[in-house]
């Protein structure tokens, strides 16, 4: 056990590496399983040691590769009112790696003690998660901002077609990248206007600060989310205010002429609170610590490409910013979802 918890790797798109897949893990779907030497205190005094620990959501198991039966004991944990796993479950997790687990399962995991307190705002410590699990849907909604990033000549067809996301929120913004313009709205959505300029980053902290709520979803013209989803962000919103949480992540289901991609989960912190700000001019990212980060599985966002646009993205976003391209990322968008 360490005293200072390494940074998850769920930031990073590393490349994939020669021979078979590695394992995904069963609660986020990730393939980031890697040597551990994490350890967990259970309440009634044993310590157990552990194999392995996914580098995105960090579960901890002995050895990977059983996803079903992992996936089965965790769904049975959570069903009650209380979570409380038994030194003997096939895996373990800390209260931090339990707040994901829960929220993807439209759950809130609350700690029961000063201890698991502490241990929240200090992730992967080392003390066996115990917490009492409340609907999402009994926390206090948070009013959030929508904003979706578009192209100029797409403005008018966004804004008509986002319409429908005022059934969730009453504020949806469309920045659409064009000259500055006077923003105006069409029926309840409003319009903006900002040059991109090659800069992701900077499209995004202009959406960042046109929104009027403290938290800010963002998504691009060829991203989509379902309503059930949608309509359940207010209050994850509320649960990241709970938890001091400054980002969260989603995972996105790149679809490639509606084929499932394999670069998958290819999480996205998209739903922000409105003073974080992203960086890089490509494959942009808020900056934040990423203890104070939060992953939601199984609430996807939806990105809808063609094969000829994945052939030409890496290259001409490597132009923009040579080294940042992410050129291996195309040969994993090219392949089908290998589970």
């Amino acid at each position: 056990m360490t005293d200072s918890p390494r940074p998850p790797a769920r930031d990073l798109n590393l490349a994939p590496h020669d021979g078979p897949p590695q394992p995904r893990c069963f609660l986020c779907d990730a393939r980031s399983f890697a040597p551990t030497d994490r350890r967990l205190a259970y309440p009634g005094g044993e310590i157990r040691s552990f194999g392995f620990a996914c580098g995105s959501c960090g579960v901890l198991v002995d050895e990977p590769g059983d996803a079903p039966g992992q996936r089965q004991a965790l769904d049975a944990a959570l069903a009650g009112a209380r979570f409380a796993l038994e030194t003997g479950a096939p895996f373990g997790l800390d209260l931090f790696t339990l707040r994901i687990a829960a929220a993807g399962r439209g759950l809130a995991a609350r700690p029961t003690d000063a201890a698991q307190a502490a241990g929240l705002r200090r992730p992967h410590a080392g003390l066996a998660a115990l917490a009492d699990l409340v609907p999402l849907a009994d926390l206090r909604p948070l009013p959030v901002t929508l904003a979706i990033l578009c192209r100029g000549h797409e403005a008018e067809d966004v804004a008509g077609e986002a319409a429908v996301h005022l059934a969730w929120t009453d504020d949806v913004l469309v920045l659409a990248d064009a000259p500055l313009a006077l923003e105006r709205r069409q029926g309840g959505v409003r319009l903006a206007f900002h040059p991109h300029g090659g800069d992701f980053a900077r499209q995004r902290n202009r959406a960042q600060d046109l929104g009027r709520h403290s938290h800010v979803l963002q998504i691009d013209r060829d991203e989509t989310i379902d309503a059930a989803f949608a309509a359940e962000i207010p209050r994850l919103a509320a649960l990241a205010d709970e938890g001091g949480i400054l980002s969260v992540g989603f995972p996105r289901r790149n679809l490639v002429d509606g084929v499932l991609s394999d670069l998958h989960p290819d999480t996205q912190y998209r739903l922000n609170r409105r003073e974080i700000r992203y960086v890089g001019r490509v494959h942009e990212r808020p900056e934040r610590p990423w203890q104070r980060t939060m992953l939601v599985p199984r609430r996807f966002i939806d990105h809808h490409l063609g094969a000829a646009h994945v052939a030409a993205r890496s290259v001409v976003y490597e132009a923009i910013a040579p080294g940042e391209g992410r050129l291996f990322e195309r040969e994993a968008l090219l392949a089908p979802y290998q589970p």
